[in-house]
């Protein structure tokens, strides 16, 4: 019995702990990295808005040419 209780203390108070440590800092690494599927999801993401900025400046030249003055009451509407 002594003589596995010095080895136990020394796993116990040094390899223990820095087993632990490089366990948990191999999954915060883990963490921080995208998945495939935020990758994915990130990509969808991004083509919506490009799709919806389009829109939007298709809208403002149709507004732009059937109302030029449009954005002057836009602007007017926010300084009150």
């Amino acid at each position: 019995m002594e003589l596995f209780f010095v080895p136990m203390v020394i796993f116990m108070a040094v390899v223990a702990p820095l087993w632990i440590l490089m366990h948990y800092i191999t999954r915060w690494r883990a963490a921080k990295a995208l998945s495939g599927e935020d990758e994915k999801l990130i990509q969808e993401m991004w083509q919506s808005a490009e799709k919806m900025e389009a829109r939007i400046v298709t809208l403002e030249k149709i507004l732009d040419a059937d109302s030029p003055q449009w954005r002057r009451s836009q602007e007017q509407r926010g300084e009150a």
